[in-house]
């Protein structure tokens, strides 16, 4: 039998925990309620299909709408391959186990820095060093570079997943190491991969501070080889301009709202992601 106080103990612990689940359902409802209240009168089909004019004073966010997915594929195409390609290596391949570990900790740290830090490092470097001048792409390997961190390490925990039996089975039958890597541990943790990289694309929607020193804020209409090359404001540095420096709260709410369906979408995908993969590795 408990004693009264254990049993106090323990409802004052359950009482505290459904405190702090409420307090913290409650305030994610409260904002996305807020920011849906604020910004869905404001959206129309003209200001998703125009650009800005600034002779008739209308406001358009199409070539920021654009920019957003050029600055994602962009930045999709370099990490992917860099991130998956350093996980399997680590976890597959590497033979130094204390190499690995100083690379998972630098990895680790390099998720932890600001992105100011890397807006600031990518600016001097990509832009002025390597004369990309202030654009998407410069803006793209700077993502890339904040997203490399997560891709990789997500991808080495799903890869230590796989059970080590399947590897032995695998070359136990005479295939060799990239065989065995290719048709039976990738497959086995594919679940793992993509919701890493539908989480990335998240955090490239939801930056801005990195953006704002390297991808700058224009809102040009360009084609995605001259956008690259071009400044361009994605839809996060397109809300902070403006509702910082021109004062259209109205048209911010309506960019905080269509992100937040964005961000909504994003996190639904991952769940559904990983839900059909598990039911498909039960069968």
């Amino acid at each position: 039998m408990l004693s009264k106080k254990r049993k106090l103990y323990i409802a004052a612990l359950k009482a505290a925990m459904y405190i702090s689940t409420g307090l913290t359902a409650a305030l994610v409802i409260f904002i996305a309620v807020y920011v849906f209240i604020k910004g869905i009168p404001n959206i129309s089909w003209e200001l998703l299909s125009t650009k800005p004019s600034y002779i008739s004073g209308k406001i358009g966010i199409l070539p920021d709408i654009l920019n957003t997915l050029y600055i994602v594929l962009m930045t999709l195409i370099i990490v992917l391959p860099l991130g998956v390609g350093a996980a399997i290596y680590l976890t597959e391949y590497a033979k130094n186990k204390r190499i690995v570990a100083v690379i998972e900790y630098a990895a680790e740290t390099l998720s932890g820095i600001p992105s100011i830090i890397y807006g600031l490092v990518g600016m001097l470097f990509f832009c002025q060093f390597l004369g990309f001048k202030t654009s998407l792409l410069a803006g793209a390997l700077t993502l890339a570079i904040m997203n490399l961190p997560t891709i990789m390490r997500t991808t080495q925990e799903s890869l230590k997943t796989v059970p080590q039996s399947y590897r032995d089975g695998a070359f136990g039958l005479g295939a060799g190491k990239w065989r065995v890597i290719r048709t039976v541990v990738l497959p086995g943790c594919v679940d793992g991969v993509i919701t890493g990289c539908i989480l990335s694309v998240g955090r490239i929607l939801g930056e801005s501070a990195a953006l704002l020193f390297t991808a700058g804020f224009a809102h040009a209409l360009n084609g995605i080889a001259e956008g690259l090359s071009s400044p361009g404001a994605t839809l996060t540095v397109a809300l902070y301009v403006y509702a910082k420096e021109q004062g259209e709260f109205g048209i911010a709410f309506a960019i905080a709202a269509i992100l937040m369906v964005l961000t909504m979408l994003i996190n639904l995908s991952a769940a559904l992601v990983s839900r059909y993969f598990a039911k498909k590795r039960k069968f």
